[in-house]
This record gives C-alpha cells, sequence and structure tokens, in this order.
C-alpha cells in the first residue's frame, strides 16, 4: 500500500520520486556492487547476494517500470539465479573476478533471495521474469533456515506469491513456518518481543507475522505482529521525528544508544507500516510511513538529509556529527524502497 506523503511532517519539504540512477551506477553486466566511496563503486569488495536481492524487490515492486529498471531486475535474477545451488540454498558472496568466496547457506542472503524472488514472480510485468522467479523461489521455498531474520525475509516473499496466487503451496508452508520460527512476543507490556534483544530491520519480524496472520487466516498471529509493530513505532519516535534503534541494536535492560542508525531500520519500518496499514486500514501506520519517508528528508535526530539528490545515492549513516557520506547499495535500496511508499500529490 501507499500512503500520500508528499511533506515532512512539520517541514515544507517535498517528497521526491524514487530515482534508480545510482542503482544503475553501482550495477554492471554481473550485479549489483556492495559498496561505495561517496557516489563511487568499490569493486574490490565485490557482490552480494542480499542486495542483489533487495534490488529485485524494488525493480518488481514498480507499477510500471522503465526498459532500465526492467534490465535491472533482469540482470538481479540472472545472479540469483547463479547464486542458488540444486537442492535451493545461496551462495552470498561474488568476488570482483567472479568467484564465489562462501558456500551455499540458508543465512539472511537465502531469506532475501526468496523475498527478491517472490516478489519478481507476483509483481514483474514481465512474463518470463515471473516465470523464472517462481522455479527458483519454489526450489529455494523448500528449505528452512534456523535463523528467525531468515525465515522472516523469507516470508515476505512467500507472502507476495500468495497474494497474487492463493493456492501456492509451497509459498503457504514457508510462511507458516515462518510464523512458528519467529515466536510471539511475551506478556511483558514494556517489552513485547519474542527475544532480548533487538538487532536490525527488527520490523520484518512484525512485519512477517502481520502477513501471515492475514493471509493464513490466523488472528493471534496478526494481533502478534500488530503489537510488535506498535511498540517499534512508539519506542523509536523521539518528539515529531523517526529515531530507529542504531546498528548496536539495544539488549533488553540497558542502555538506549541513538548512533549510529542506519537506513535498513527505516526501510523496514516503513514496508511493515505499509503493509498494517493495507490490511488493517489504521491511521498510525500512515503516520509511521509519513515519519519513515521524512527521515531520509532531515526530520531525524541531527537534521541530516539522508540522500543525496544529484546522484539518488543514499547515505549509508546517521552519525552523531551527521551523515556517512559512502553511498553504498543496501542504504540507496533502502531510499528507494521506503520512496515507493509515497504518492504524488
Amino acid at each position: 500500500m501507499t500512503v500520500r506523503a508528499t511533506e515532512a511532517p512539520g517541514r515544507d519539504r517535498v517528497v521526491p520520486a524514487p530515482t534508480f540512477a545510482h542503482l544503475r551506477r553501482l550495477t554492471d553486466d554481473t550485479g549489483l556492487f556492495e559498496h561505495a566511496r561517496h557516489a563511487i563503486a568499490r569493486r574490490e569488495h565485490g557482490y552480494c547476494t542480499d542486495d542483489v536481492a533487495r534490488g529485485l524487490v524494488v525493480t518488481s515492486r514498480e507499477a510500471d517500470p522503465s526498459a532500465e529498471v526492467i534490465r535491472l531486475a533482469e540482470r538481479y535474477l540472472t545472479f540469483l539465479s547463479h547464486a542458488q545451488d540444486a537442492n535451493g540454498a545461496f551462495r552470498n558472496r561474488l568476488a570482483f573476478n567472479r568467484e564465489w568466496t562462501d558456500q551455499p547457506g540458508l543465512g539472511d542472503w537465502w531469506g532475501r533471495a526468496l523475498w527478491g524472488l517472490g516478489t519478481a514472480a507476483a509483481r514483474c510485468p514481465v512474463p518470463w521474469i515471473r516465470d523464472e522467479a517462481l522455479l527458483a523461489f519454489t526450489l529455494g521455498a523448500s528449505c528452512r533456515a534456523t535463523a528467525p531474520r531468515a525465515m522472516a525475509f523469507a516470508a515476505l516473499g512467500a507472502g507476495e506469491l500468495l497474494r497474487a496466487d492463493p493456492d501456492n503451496d509451497p509459498a503457504a508452508a514457508l510462511l507458516a513456518d515462518a510464523a512458528s520460527a519467529i515466536g510471539r512476543p511475551g506478556p511483558d507490556p514494556g517489552w513485547p518481543w519474542p527475544y532480548e534483544r533487538l538487532t536490525y530491520a527488527n520490523a520484518a519480524l512484525a512485519e512477517a507475522l502481520i502477513v501471515a496472520g492475514d493471509l493464513l487466516d490466523d488472528p493471534p498471529v496478526l494481533a502478534a505482529g500488530l503489537r510488535m509493530l506498535t511498540w517499534l513505532l512508539e519506542i523509536q519516535v523521539s518528539g515529531e521525528h523517526l529515531s530507529v534503534l542504531p546498528s548496536a541494536g539495544w539488549q533488553r535492560g540497558g542502555p538506549r544508544l541513538r548512533h549510529d542508525q542506519q537506513p535498513i531500520e527505516v526501510a523496514a519500518l516503513a514496508d511493515a507500516c505499509a503493509t498494517a496499514a493495507a490490511i488493517t486500514g489504521g491511521r498510525i501506520w500512515d503516520e509511521g510511513l509519513t515519519r519513515s519517508i521524512a527521515w531520509f528528508l532531515g526530520d531525524n535526530d541531527v537534521d541530516q538529509v539522508m540522500w543525496d539528490p544529484a546522484t539518488g545515492g543514499g547515505y549509508d549513516g546517521l552519525t552523531l556529527h551527521g551523515a556517512n557520506l559512502n553511498q553504498g547499495a543496501e542504504s540507496t535500496l533502502a531510499l528507494i524502497s521506503t520512496l515507493q511508499h509515497r504518492v504524488s500529490g
């Protein structure tokens, strides 16, 4: 779902449409470079399935993609197909010399690969991309990861497919298993979370439960996901702006740090709020999404714009002293995915 968010709250900043200019800059005929020094790709760091999968998510989400965006989707799908082994697992790291530096596994990158493949199979307007993505998703969906976040990311891809094809049994089974793997929040109203520590992309766990509860017609699971997401919003708003958990995370009972904040946290929260808004129609989710968009425009702890309009790249992190001006793949994809929820005025 998209919500109307043409101005940041309390500001006169117009929300820009997402641009793929920097994503094109970071992409060659093999894949998407992971890191950048300012706007220049750092080839020596190579590529990773994690980011390529995110790239397939955002390119597949475009309702009316340009020919260039479709070409990006083709490259990302080709990379993921090459990364997948015969059992459905994925390698994660490819060096610039096109040699894999790891073995196939079921880490977060497996989950994100299924997220990208499920989104492409459900949403891409190109029939052959949908068909190939469905084949790879189905193979990968035969696996099960042990890490809850990996399962949560996979669940988001399964949810995309089930919305498009409610009879897709592999997607339904994966979504149900992911909901079980994530668990449920405890009874303590001060810490309604399944684990003792918040780490990264936290809202994806809540979103996966919301998706599972909705599509599998399981009201208690839906309620658990909404409760988790409500709390994440409450603890990550400071005054009128978003102040997301830092890269160090937050241990229950420990001190709450403010920096360094990562764009991936904002993007995960935006996605989850958009999903919750589409399912429940609650105004709180529209407000959360608006604040997520505004975070990139400067409504954050240090009033720092978190993207470069000249390049279209997203900055890599928010520190006490301002932005980390490197424009890597993860942060740029977080910017794009968040701005995809806007509606022009």
